[in-house]
């Protein structure tokens, strides 16, 4: 009875995403030589036996596309300044708010920091990180990388808990209601 629900036989619904594959990092800059650069300097990137895989978008309107095909992204590297002044701002927004993708880790890179001032931005965009492309080193770049990845890593599993205990909570009241019934009739 009681070990009939706690052992269900229903199979799991979703798969652990993060034990398999690679880690998706979207890089938006609409600079081709910065997409080389990143590739470059996490080419032999590895984090929890995965590799990185790199998704490219030259623009604003590019990246909310991909955004949506790509939801399980760990990291966004946005630029700031690209078809318009705040584009990269714009994405942030759109990445939080309408896509509605809280797990996605966003580092804000710009060239331009007069244009997005780090105190405002970081108080005003939910975003998990601001670096000024000149202090990107290829060293600070693969730091920025691995937290962000750790952080991804830990929100997806306490989420992937959140819905495992929500799953056993209605196991486990439909066990009781049923059990319930059947005391009554």
């Amino acid at each position: 009875m009681m070990g009939d629900f706690l052992f269900s036989d229903e199979p799991e619904e979703s798969v652990n995403e993060i034990e398999h594959g690679t880690w998706k990092v979207l890089i938006v800059d609409d600079e081709p030589e910065v997409h080389a650069v990143i590739k470059l300097a996490l080419s032999d990137f590895e984090f929890q036996d995965k590799r990185l895989e790199f998704i490219s978008a030259y623009s604003g309107a590019e990246a909310k596309e991909l955004v949506k095909e790509h939801p399980d992204a760990a990291i966004v590297l946005l630029d700031v300044v690209m078809e318009t002044d705040d584009a990269g701002l714009q994405v942030a927004k759109f990445i939080r708010e309408e896509a509605k993708n809280n797990h996605i880790r966003i580092i804000l890179r710009t060239g331009q920091p007069g244009q997005a001032p780090e105190r405002q931005v970081i108080i005003n965009y939910d975003i998990n990180d601001y670096k000024s492309k000149t202090e990107l080193t290829a060293q600070k770049l693969f730091t920025v990388i691995m937290s962000s990845l750790r952080s991804y890593r830990d929100i997806i599993s306490i989420e992937q808990s959140r819905e495992g205990l929500e799953k056993n909570n209605h196991r486990f009241s439909r066990y009781i209601l049923s059990s319930f019934n059947r005391k009554l009739y």
